[in-house]
C-alpha cells in the first residue's frame, strides 16, 4: 500500500525545509525511525535558506488572516496560538500502527 506523510513542521510556508526542497531532490522516509530526510548536503541547504523569502500575504483581514497569522504548526497542535493555556495535562505522543 505504500505510506503517506500528511504533516510535516514547520510548513515551508514559515520556512520550513520543505520550502527548500527542489524537483529531483531525493527524500528519504524511514517508518520505524519516524523522521524524514531530505538528501541535500548542509552547504547547499544553508545556500536556500539564505536565498529563501516567505511569501506575501493572501488575506488582509477575516478568518483568512487570522489562520495566517495565528494559526501554530502541525508540531503544535494546529490551533490559534491565542487559545494556548497552561492547565491541563499534556498530551502524549499518539501510538502509530
Amino acid at each position: 500500500y505504500g505510506a503517506c506523510v500528511l504533516h510535516v513542521s514547520p510548513e515551508s510556508f514559515v520556512g520550513g525545509p520543505l520550502a527548500l526542497l527542489k524537483t529531483g531532490n531525493i527524500i528519504t522516509l524511514d517508518v520505524d525511525a519516524r523522521t524524514i530526510r531530505m538528501e541535500v548536503d548542509d552547504a547547499e541547504m544553508a545556500r536556500r535558506q539564505a536565498a529563501w523569502t516567505k511569501p506575501a500575504p493572501i488575506y488582509e483581514r477575516g478568518y483568512g488572516y487570522m489562520f495566517s497569522k495565528h494559526i501554530q504548526q502541525a508540531s503544535d497542535g494546529c490551533d490559534f496560538d491565542f487559545l494556548r493555556t497552561e492547565f491541563g495535562a499534556p498530551v502524549p505522543e499518539p501510538a502509530i500502527y
